[in-house]
This record gives structure tokens, C-alpha cells and sequence, in this order.
């Protein structure tokens, strides 16, 4: 079965519960979890008229936040006793992000939460766990 599980977070109470999910499988089938955040690119060019955030202090930001996201993964996998790293970069669409990580790393499997937009955002922009079963042909457990 699985060995190595990537585990992507963005902080939201869906992936919340999709990180206890991918913990509590990884403990039953004795695999490893490397708990992921793909960060948001800078949102302003070099040609904006107003720059709300210098650069470095948004990075500095954006990376303080997945720390904290990255380590409540890890503080769930180490109280089930579930061998767990962490990884976080920078890509312009998070599924990238996500597909990038889990070949980096040689996860074997995806486990990740199903946001379900609705409507016509749903439409139009899809999810980013559509975007990643479409993309990779890493298997993809999808947790509701």
C-alpha cells in the first residue's frame, strides 16, 4: 500500500480535518506524512501604482504563517506517533505547488481536502484538489 503521504495544508478548518484524516491513515498503514504549503506568490509588480507590502515583509509574513501551519501537522503526527516532515514553496497556482512537492519528495499518495466550490465560482474556477487529480498521476485520496 502507501509508504509516504503528502499532506497539503492551507489552514482552513476543511484542511484541518483532512490532516487528521491523512494522519490516522498513515498510522494504520504504518507510512510517513510530509505536511506541505504551497506560498502565494507576491502580489504586486515592479509596475503596481501602490505597493501595500514591501516584498520582504511579505514574505516574511506569508512563511511565518505556513511555520504555524506546517507545525500543527506536525504537532498531530507526533503525538500519533507518525513520522512527519514538512515543506513549503512558492508556485503561482497551489496545485503546481502540491504536485511539485509530492515528486520532490516521492510521496506515494495525496491526501487532501475537497474545498467544493459551488456554483459558478465552481464553474469557472474549478478547486485546487480538481486541478490536482487532473494534473498528476500520483494518486489522489480526496477527504470530505
Amino acid at each position: 500500500m502507501f509508504q509516504h503521504i503528502l499532506l497539503p495544508t492551507d489552514g482552513s478548518e476543511l484542511s484541518r480535518k483532512a490532516i487528521n484524516g491523512g494522519i490516522e491513515l498513515a498510522k494504520a498503514i504504518g507510512a510517513r506524512i510530509t505536511a506541505y504549503v504551497c506560498l502565494e506568490e507576491y502580489p504586486y509588480t515592479p509596475f503596481s501604482e501602490i505597493v501595500v507590502e514591501p516584498p520582504q515583509a511579505f514574505r516574511e509574513r506569508i512563511e511565518s504563517q505556513a511555520r504555524i501551519y506546517l507545525k500543527e501537522v506536525q504537532a498531530a503526527a507526533e503525538a500519533a506517533s507518525v513520522p512527519c516532515d514538512a515543506d513549503m514553496s512558492t508556485f503561482s497556482v497551489p496545485y503546481l505547488g502540491i504536485i511539485d512537492a509530492a515528486e520532490r519528495h516521492g510521496c506515494d499518495v495525496i491526501f487532501m481536502a475537497s474545498h467544493g466550490r459551488r456554483g459558478l465560482s465552481g464553474l469557472l474556477l474549478g478547486s485546487e484538489t480538481q486541478k490536482v487529480l487532473t494534473h498528476t498521476d500520483i494518486p489522489v485520496i480526496v477527504w470530505r
